[in-house]
C-alpha cells in the first residue's frame, strides 16, 4: 500500500523522533507547494504569466507568479505556527511571524519560485526550502538568526512543477522522493534512499558564459569537452535547463554535476546562487543521497553566512567530478 507523506512523518515520528513541530511545518510547506503547483498548472487561464513590473531584492524582474508563490509560502508558514522567522528571495528583510499567529522553534529560508525565466514557456521550475534552528526563539527575527552554516539545517527540500509533481525531502537521513497523485491532492512516496553514483557523464553548466569563467573552471569544462580523444578518455553529455531545481532533480534520478561558477562580469559578486535558500539546501540534499558540494574551495555547508542573501558559487554532483573540480582550485 502506497504510504502518504503524513504517513511517512508519522514514522519519522516513531522511529527517529522526528520533532511534531518540524513535521507540522513541513506539512505546511507541502500545502503550500500544491496550491502553488495548481496555480502553474493553470497558466495563462489564471493570468498568473508575464512580469509583474517590480524587481526582487536580487534587482532581477519579479514575474507574477514569483510573487504569488511567496505570499502563498508566507501564508502557509505563518499559520504552521513552527517559525519565529522567514526569509524569502522575494523580500529583501527578514519577515516575522505577524501577532496573531503562534511562533515555533524554527526559521525557513525558501525560494517560492526557482527558474523564473522558465515560467512563461511552460518549462519545469520548482520551490527550494530550507529549516533551521532558532537559536532564541522569539517574535521579532532578524538577519543575525540566519547566518548560521548549513550543516545546522534540521530538513531541506524542493517541490518540482513539471510533468509530475515531485516533492524531494531530507532531515539528514537519506533523501525521499515524494510524487503528487493529482486524482487525491496527497503526495505519495515513490522512492527512498535516492542515490547518486560517484561518477558521471553529464555535466550542466551555461556555457554562454565561458569567456567568464575562471581559470580552474575552464580547464575542468575544456577537458569534459575533448571527451574519448581527451584527458579524462571518454564522453560527456552536456545539459542546461536554466532551472536549479531541475538541474539538481535530474542528478538525483540519474547522476551528474552541476556547476554555477564564479565568473568577471562583477568581481563583487561571490557566485549567482543564493546561500540561504538554493546553495545550502540543495547541498544537504546532495551531501544525503551521497553527492558533494562546493564552492571551489569549500564545502557549501562549511560556508558562515556574512548576510541573508549572500550568493555563492556553486558545484555539485558525482562526488568524482566535484572533488576534481575543486582540486583545480587549489592548483
Amino acid at each position: 500500500m502506497a504510504t502518504t507523506l503524513s504517513q511517512y512523518l508519522a514514522r519519522e515520528e516513531s522511529l527517529h523522533e522526528l520533532d511534531p513541530v518540524l513535521a507540522r511545518l513541513i506539512t505546511s510547506v507541502s500545502e503550500a507547494c500544491k496550491t502553488i503547483s495548481h496555480k502553474v498548472r493553470q497558466g495563462a487561464l489564471a493570468g498568473v504569466l508575464g512580469l509583474a513590473g517590480t524587481e526582487n531584492v536580487q534587482g532581477e524582474d519579479q514575474k507574477k507568479l514569483d510573487i504569488i508563490s511567496n505570499d502563498i509560502f508566507v501564508d502557509a508558514v505563518v499559520r504552521s505556527g513552527a517559525v519565529c522567522g522567514m526569509v524569502s528571495e522575494e523580500v529583501p528583510e527578514v519577515m516575522s511571524v505577524p501577532d496573531e499567529f503562534p511562533v515555533g522553534p524554527y526559521l525557513i529560508a525558501f525560494d517560492p519560485l526557482d527558474g523564473s525565466s522558465n515560467i512563461d514557456i511552460n518549462v519545469s521550475i520548482g520551490s527550494i526550502f530550507s529549516v533551521m534552528p532558532a537559536v532564541r526563539p522569539k517574535r521579532t527575527a532578524v538577519d543575525a538568526d540566519f547566518l548560521q552554516p548549513g550543516r545546522n539545517q534540521v530538513a531541506a527540500g524542493y517541490c518540482m512543477y513539471g510533468p509530475q509533481t515531485q516533492l524531494c525531502l531530507t532531515f539528514g537521513r537519506g533523501v525521499v522522493f515524494f510524487t503528487l497523485d493529482p486524482s487525491t491532492g496527497t503526495f505519495v512516496l515513490t522512492q527512498e534512499d535516492v542515490r547518486v553514483a560517484p561518477a558521471a557523464k553529464e555535466f550542466a553548466i551555461n556555457c554562454s558564459n565561458m569567456r567568464h569563467w575562471e581559470a580552474p573552471v575552464r580547464r575542468y569544462i575544456d577537458e569534459l569537452l575533448a571527451g574519448k580523444t581527451g584527458p579524462r578518455g571518454k564522453d560527456f553529455n552536456m545539459r542546461w535547463v536554466a532551472a536549479m531545481v531541475a538541474e539538481v532533480h535530474r542528478i538525483l534520478q540519474r547522476g551528474g554535476i552541476f556547476l554555477y561558477p564564479r565568473d568577471n562580469r562583477d568581481p563583487a559578486k561571490p557566485g549567482k546562487l543564493r546561500l540561504l535558500y538554493e546553495a545550502n539546501p540543495m547541498s544537504m540534499i546532495m551531501e544525503n543521497a551521497g553527492g558533494a558540494s562546493t564552492n571551489g574551495h569549500t564545502p557549501i555547508l562549511d560556508i558562515v553566512p556574512e548576510k541573508i542573501h549572500q550568493r555563492v558559487a556553486v558545484m555539485l554532483g558525482a562526488r568524482e567530478e566535484v572533488d576534481l573540480v575543486t582540486s583545480y582550485h587549489k592548483a
